[in-house]
């Protein structure tokens, strides 16, 4: 098969990792891409969110199979265009996109399914928003109703900081991802994401997984895309896994299917979990990052049949042969993310350090300029290890950190305490 992905970060570069390891693959494409998948794969100049742009480059270059890595290339509608071409495409419609591209068609679908999640309010004006927020106290979570790179969310532990997110938001912070705000209840207990494939009918789970946002060891510190991840989530036992697909997930995709928008593609279900019982937080339309990181680490090769199965409508058959190991992944990021940080500074170190099954460093905000890689992103490698135990990866991980010279950098250090 040829195949395309689109996106340039550190998941685009662990879904090439994992699909060159499948031999059904012939050649792979992604696009952009980045350094890192350069060295693994094909990379070309393609604006991913120009939906006739991508059909005429998989038509060029006799593309058999797509996978959409990023979401914004999802809200676009890049998907309908690929298989109004006829060209197989992993990845959900616009339609369906929604769930991500709007918090506030998610509560109402939610709200449809009965499935559990926090209490909300939905704003177009800044001051009725804040009446909300005055009514109902802190703790309280207000969002961006639109795609805002993972940083749209404030959860704000008095009431000031919630009032100068909906100044923010309204104010134009987050682009037209702010016009519109939804305020939400605060929900107490712990974070953990579950993974699942869909193809319009069946549900597949692939995994759980466990991130963290916050930028400061022990979950301290600003929002930010993810600092580092680990697979498998220990606080989404069998139980938990199994009342979040009974309780949220199958009736969101009931819910999607009689209204005209079959889900197919990967289905992310972030969920608070507190006694049990979990409650979803919010649906992302793609792989996580830094999560998919860990996943196709512990997915290998078998991934690519898996998503290839979505794709076609045939998960009713599919079945995902998990090894009983561990996954971590730790993100290098440059110093004063999520803030303002310098690009162009030099990594070194990365030759030596081993890429095999058990060990990789997926390049997420790179470019090569000569020999020399240099950071060009905000969050910029992602060193990512194996284990029979999740202290075995995490110790590895750790040992290639510390191998990479690049001062220019940071990394959080306690990348997986929640379950160690």
């Amino acid at each position: 098969m040829n195949i395309l992905i689109l996106g340039s970060g550190g998941r685009e570069h662990a879904l090439a990792w994992a699909v060159m390891q499948n031999p059904k693959c012939d050649r792979l494409i992604v696009a952009p891409g980045n350094a890192g998948i350069a060295k693994i794969a094909d990379c070309a100049s393609l604006n991913a969110d120009d939906g006739g742009a991508v059909v005429t480059f998989a038509e060029e270059n006799a593309i058999d199979f797509v996978i959409v890595g990023p979401e914004a290339p999802l809200a676009a509608g890049v998907a309908d265009r690929l298989r109004d071409a006829g060209i197989l495409v992993f990845g959900p419609s616009e339609a369906a996109a929604r769930l991500e591209a709007s918090k506030s068609f998610t509560k109402e679908i939610c709200d449809a399914a009965n499935a559990p999640t926090a209490g909300y309010g939905h704003f177009t004006d800044a001051e009725a928003a804040k009446a909300h927020v005055r009514a109902n106290g802190a703790p309280i979570v207000v969002k961006a109703d639109g795609l805002a790179a993972g940083k749209g969310v404030i959860v704000a532990m008095d009431e000031q900081t919630a009032l100068d997110a909906i100044d923010d938001m309204f104010g134009g912070a987050f682009g037209g991802a702010g016009a519109e705000v939804v305020i939400e209840e605060f929900m107490e207990g712990e974070e953990a994401s579950l993974f699942v494939l869909c193809d319009g009918e069946e549900i597949l789970s692939i995994g759980t997984a466990q991130d963290h946002k916050r930028v400061g060891e022990g979950d301290t510190g600003l929002n930010t895309g993810g600092m580092g991840a680990y697979s498998p989530a220990p606080i989404l036992s069998a139980e938990v896994e199994a009342k979040a697909m009974e309780e949220i997930v199958k009736p969101t995709m009931r819910v999607m299917a009689e209204r005209g928008m079959p889900y197919q593609g990967v289905l992310y279900a972030g969920l608070m979990i507190k006694g049990g019982q979990p409650r979803l937080v919010e649906y992302n339309v793609r792989f996580g990052d830094p999560e998919c990181q860990v996943l196709m680490m512990r997915l290998g090769a078998q991934a690519l049949d898996l998503m290839q199965a979505a794709a076609e409508g045939r998960l009713a058959d599919a079945r995902v042969n998990w090894a009983e190991d561990h996954a971590i992944t730790v993100v290098m990021a440059a110093n004063g993310y999520p803030g303002d940080y310098q690009k162009g500074s030099e990594i070194k170190g990365l030759a030596a350090l081993p890429e095999d099954s058990m060990n990789m460093v997926f390049h997420a905000g790179t470019k090569a300029e000569g020999d020399k890689i240099l950071a060009n992103g905000g969050r910029v490698l992602n060193v990512t290890a194996r284990g029979d135990s999740l202290t075995e990866a995490r110790d590895r991980a750790y040992a290639m950190v510390d191998q990479i010279d690049w001062p220019e950098g940071f990394v959080r250090r306690d990348i997986g305490w929640r379950a160690l």
